[in-house]
């Protein structure tokens, strides 16, 4: 993942900012007893760029895969428009736990930027659906050029995604979140539809930290640095969510990209591993990690 990619990550202030005022407001309306539902993968799965994560002789990626981690951030499905068919063989391959989370095509993301789009997004949903209960929140990103002048076309999207289908999207024009009256309007519109504002922490855009969570959701894409800061990065992020939790958020869903992909499993399996010990979960951690990794750096 190259958003936010930087070539002097020491030199980045990677301290989680305070939360938005709104975020513990939001999360008090959902404050119950259960149990926290916890999601946490990789972006992709492909052998190519995890190297070294499959044992030799591994047959389907993503059958292993799936017996690694219980959930995957799609990211396949923002290149093209799949099959229903496919979103079947996926279900299929995997176990009765796990959940996608896939990423809508660029076609109404990006080329289309929202515009004219009810027939696309009707026939991605026909075919995600497929996942049965398998699919996860779905999740609408942005190009970085798509700005508040087009505000109209994200309510009209908005207005028009089914209520019933869980919807998590993210923004990347500085506009959205620097310009307070803007940013307001966009929380009250995805709040009010039940729609989770998307968090990324990347080294380069530190300005997008919003920490304005707008339903009982919290969707996170991390990306490492290859540095050894992306541990102790996770470990702030164990902090962070353990106060969510306490003040009453019951999804969490994350997602750790590299810059360089080789080792987003080591990393998800340190924060795995951390969640576990805090929070008392027992999330899957991969077999290929028995101990948390000593931090090492490319740089």
């Amino acid at each position: 993942m190259k958003f936010g990619k930087v070539t002097n990550p020491q030199q980045i202030d990677f301290t989680l900012p305070k939360d938005h005022p709104e975020t513990e407001v939001v999360f008090q309306k959902y404050k119950n007893d259960s149990t926290p539902s916890i999601y946490v993968g990789c972006a992709k799965w492909n052998r190519q760029d995890l190297k070294g994560f499959y044992p030799r002789g591994t047959k389907d990626e993503l059958e292993y895969y799936s017996t690694q981690f219980n959930a995957i951030e799609l990211n396949a499905t923002f290149y093209r428009m799949f099959p229903a068919e496919q979103f079947e063989k996926w279900r299929d391959k995997t176990p009765e736990d796990f959940k996608f989370f896939p990423k809508i095509t660029q076609e109404i993301s990006h080329w289309k930027r929202l515009q004219a789009t009810e027939a696309l997004v009707d026939l991605y949903l026909y075919n995600a659906s497929h996942l049965k209960e398998k699919l996860g929140t779905i999740f609408l990103q942005m190009h970085g050029n798509f700005a508040p002048k087009d505000f109209d076309r994200v309510v009209q999207f908005i207005e028009f995604w089914p209520k019933e289908v869980a919807l998590s999207v993210e923004f990347r024009h500085t506009d959205w979140f620097n310009d307070e009256k803007i940013a307001n309007e966009l929380y009250h519109l995805l709040q009010e539809n039940n729609i989770a504002n998307t968090l990324v922490d990347t080294a380069g855009r530190r300005d997008i930290m919003h920490m304005r969570m707008t339903n009982n959701e919290a969707f996170i894409r991390y990306v490492g640095a290859n540095h050894e800061s992306d541990y102790t990065r996770l470990d702030d992020w164990v902090d962070r969510l353990e106060s969510w939790i306490d003040q009453g958020l019951q999804n969490i869903h994350f997602f750790i990209h590299q810059n360089l992909e080789v080792e987003s499993p080591l990393l998800s399996a340190y924060f795995t591993r951390k969640l576990n010990e805090r929070l008392g979960t027992k999330l899957i951690i991969p077999k290929t990690i028995t101990t948390p990794p000593k931090p090492q750096t490319l740089f």
